[in-house]
């Protein structure tokens, strides 16, 4: 029988992969294999992009540096923006990045459902000792 109890703990490279995640958001507004002729307010989405990969980012690192619950809830809220806003922008006819955004937006909510499931009932100390 496999041992699942690793998803238990928030551990360390699960931050890391949240600043890697951060990083491609921040990156998928240029990623090859999309049309960008036919998007309309294509500023306002990537700097809507940019601004979520970059909040994605930092609170990964606060997480790093001072683990919060706050900063998981920040996380799933920010992941369910970027799944809304191809529809809000008026982007989510344009095949490839409203894939990708959904994807990713998806992607950061499931990190941070799973850091806030393994880090519900710890202590403020246990959780100030998260890292070390």
């Amino acid at each position: 029988m496999s041992d699942f109890g690793f998803l238990n703990t928030h551990r360390t490279w699960e931050d890391w992969c949240g600043m890697l995640l951060g990083a491609l958001i921040v990156a998928s507004p240029w990623f090859p294999i999309q049309d960008r002729s036919g998007i309309v307010g294509h500023e306002m989405m990537v700097v809507n992009t940019v601004a979520i990969g970059l909040v994605i980012f930092g609170l990964s690192q606060l997480e790093y540096v001072a683990l919060q619950r706050w900063q998981e809830v920040a996380t799933i809220l920010v992941g369910l923006w970027l799944i809304v806003s191809p529809l809000v922008l008026g982007y989510s006819g344009e095949g490839f990045l409203r894939i990708y955004h959904t994807s990713l937006g998806a992607v950061a909510v499931i990190l941070g459902v799973l850091q806030l499931w393994q880090d519900w009932d710890l202590s403020d100390q246990d959780m100030l000792k998260h890292g070390q």
